[in-house]
């Protein structure tokens, strides 16, 4: 058996519960950030393809990254040791 099912159900039910009013909570901030950026003008079209372009950019970098990790164990070096090679910040 899972430790969860091993806490009596009153212990789990109030960390249900908790956890719902998290989530709650995390919602209402959303829409609040939400309704803020469209009073300000911005479109819900507009940000959801600022969104996907954020997601499209991740995921690049995530490649990079990896490429830039492969390339250093293949050199036996860092990956920190590559960056100045490439012309890349390490905040990038």
């Amino acid at each position: 058996p899972s430790p969860k099912s091993l806490q009596p159900n009153g212990a789990s039910e109030e960390a249900l519960r908790c956890e719902i009013e998290e989530l709650k909570q995390k919602d209402l901030a959303l829409d609040q950030e939400i309704a803020q950026l469209l009073s300000q003008g911005y479109s819900l079209e507009e940000l959801d393809k600022h969104i996907s372009l954020l997601h499209e950019y991740n995921e690049i970098k995530d490649a990079g990254q990896m490429l830039l990790g492969k390339l250093a164990v293949i050199r036996g070096v860092t990956t920190k040791q590559l960056y100045p090679e490439y012309d890349l910040e390490l905040s990038d």
